[in-house]
């Protein structure tokens, strides 16, 4: 770092009883007190270069041989006031970056300007700050924060603007430089560590944006304003991973439960020092899609919730993040929630939203209407058509694998909060149905996260368990979650069946063999077998009230293998009476003979004249 000694003198100051005098064959004649410490100084040194101490003892009257002059509101201090005063005796004193803005303050408050004398301290130390000074990195970046305790003299001097635009100018000269830095070692030495619930390391050692971060949030903004307003000479990502590393410098670590791991800030500081860095680091994220990670944007997320920031800072990152939701994992989303009683321990709402910005993001855009110029329309090329066609193609295929790959997302993160016991139904039948049908392949994980919350809600009655599985499709299950899900007491009887007979449906078509019903299932068949059989299915006619496909049977799905009889299924319960029938102890409505069994598929006769045709040549090569 670059410094400039001023004097030649040796330093005579000395203290005696709580007084700072100067070693002189002549007497003192002017005391100044400057924050509770007094000093015993000569006139004629002082007089000669401070303009503001000549105007004061000629306001006064020389009543007394020693002047009194009192300077409370003295910046800087006694160690700012001293350094002026060894400048006017001629004393060497050093000037650097850590105390060019006191003395320049110092200096400015005694009025220390050519006027008064030519090669005053204040022209000294312009031009050490504008040739020196601001011609370093480190020396800016030291400069800048030492404004923070002289604010208003600073600003009124320009000492703060002018070290902000050196500091920009610098970066946006070369922005990937990393030479810049002067905190590589100490950075090495104490570790990285990513705040917010991260864990990764800083990806830029020795980076400018890591000497930027040293900067408190109010001069860190208008630095990281500054050289936003570069335009394209910064790539939109550098300044996101600049957000990254600050986030990181200052944002307290939060736990997985959403506490502070830093039990040595108090709560009050976390409510408004944080709120506030958070909420400027959200004001400084690019616009770009891509410019900082959806794994970052998701901490962002959490620290808001925790740190109980505005509705709008949490709006806007639910916004970046549903831009770019398929980059998410499963931990990102579990955001904890920021109300704890009589609530669920993770925010489900704000990641519904997510969803729904998600979807909207994928929707096109209305086409633009054709140009006209007068009663013509203006003709693109063929080459303009067929390039705009590609391009709407193969955005229209990122956002179908986007839309699998969230799919993926959303089952996993269900079978997450599927545990929480306060987890209302409706919330998560509403995310379950926030992704299309045609992005989920399979409904393996789904089935999962409905059994999970099954098992954590036994208090759910026949009508609740029916709708939420309702949003589950049996034919996109595997044949290892069918197998389960035949055996699971807790799906509803009408979905066990579904599953039973696609599955038979399926091994019929592929000639395999069909898998045994379950005991529980088998007894349940065999007790209402006879009664089920007695009664008789009227004739479907253009007149009855009762849809054709809610009232079928199905006979004759046989494996070459498999021993079992001809399985009769009537639909015989609608899904909007169900609080009609009430439970007994054993699961079975009261007046139930064979319920449910499962839904017919759409065009049931030609699928079920398929299945026969398949059936009757299996049986007759067998």
């Amino acid at each position: 770092m670059k410094f400039m000694k001023l004097g030649s003198r040796p330093d005579t100051f000395y203290t005696a009883e709580a007084i700072r005098s100067v070693s002189s064959e002549v007497s003192s004649d002017l005391i100044i007190q400057v924050q509770g410490t007094r000093y015993l100084l000569h006139k004629f040194p002082l007089l000669s270069k401070c303009l503001r101490l000549q105007r004061i003892c000629s306001e006064s009257p020389n009543s007394s041989q020693h002047h009194l002059i009192q300077l409370d509101d003295f910046p800087g201090g006694v160690e700012s006031f001293e350094l002026c005063t060894k400048f006017c005796y001629g004393i060497t004193i050093t000037v650097s970056a850590f105390n060019i803005v006191s003395a320049r303050c110092g200096a400015e408050y005694l009025q220390m300007t050519e006027d008064v004398e030519k090669g005053n301290l204040i022209y000294k130390l312009e031009v050490f700050f504008n040739s020196c000074i601001l011609q370093g990195w480190k020396d800016s970046i030291v400069t800048l924060q030492s404004t923070k305790s002289f604010s208003s003299w600073s600003e009124d001097l320009g000492i703060t603007s002018r070290c902000i635009d050196s500091i920009a100018s610098r970066v946006l000269t070369n922005p990937s430089r990393v030479n810049l830095s002067h905190s590589h070692s100490r950075r090495g030495r104490d570790g990285d560590v990513i705040s917010c619930n991260g864990n990764e390391s800083s990806r830029h050692k020795g980076w400018w944006a890591e000497d930027v971060a040293e900067l408190g949030i109010d001069l860190y903004w208008r630095t990281m304003i500054a050289i936003k307003s570069g335009g394209t000479r910064i790539p939109s990502n550098l300044i996101g991973d600049a957000l990254r590393i600050y986030a990181s410098r200052w944002l307290p670590k939060i736990s997985r439960e959403g506490k502070n791991v830093n039990e040595s800030d108090s709560v009050g500081e976390i409510s408004s020092k944080h709120r506030l860095i958070l909420e400027s680091i959200v004001s400084l994220l690019p616009m770009e899609k891509g410019a900082v990670s959806c794994s970052f944007l998701l901490k962002l997320l959490k620290a808001a919730n925790i740190l109980n920031a505005s509705s709008s800072t949490k709006m806007e990152l639910a916004r970046r993040v549903g831009m770019q939701l398929e980059e998410a994992s499963v931990n990102d989303l579990l955001i904890p929630s920021s109300t704890y009683a009589n609530d669920t321990f993770y925010d489900v709402d704000i990641v519904t939203i997510i969803l729904e910005q998600f979807m909207l993001q994928g929707q096109s855009p209305p086409t633009s209407p054709p140009r006209t110029k007068g009663k013509f329309v203006k003709r693109r090329s063929r080459s303009a058509e067929n390039f705009e066609w590609q391009e709407s193609r193969r955005s229209s295929s990122a956002s179908h694998s986007a839309k699998i790959r969230v799919a993926k997302l959303v089952d996993g993160y269900l079978q997450e909060i599927a545990q929480d016991v306060n987890l209302p139904l409706s919330k998560v039948i509403a995310i379950a149905e926030a992704v299309p049908d045609f992005a989920r392949l399979d409904h393996d994980d789904l089935y999962r996260a409905i059994d999970i919350y099954l098992k954590a809600h036994p208090e759910l009655n026949k009508s609740e368990r029916k709708r939420l599985c309702r949003v589950l499709d049996c034919k996109k299950l595997s044949m290892e979650v069918c197998m389960h899900a035949a055996q699971n007491e807790l799906l509803p009887l009408r979905v066990v069946v579904q599953v039973l007979f696609f599955e038979q449906a399926r091994a019929a078509m592929t000639g395999g063999q069909v898998a045994e019903l379950p005991p529980n299932l088998k007894a349940l068949l065999a007790a209402h077998q006879d009664d089920s059989l007695k009664r008789q299915q009227p004739p479907l006619s253009a007149t009855t009230s009762i849809q054709a496909e809610d009232r079928w049977s199905v006979s004759g799905v046989k494996s070459p293998k498999s021993r079992l009889s001809t399985l009769r299924m009537k639909l015989a319960e609608d899904d909007d009476v169900d609080h009609d029938n009430e439970f007994h102890g054993d699961g079975i409505g009261k007046s139930s003979k064979l319920k449910a069994l499962c839904m017919l598929p759409s065009r049931p006769k030609r699928m079920f004249s398929k299945l026969w045709s398949t059936n009757r040549s299996i049986t007759e090569k067998s």
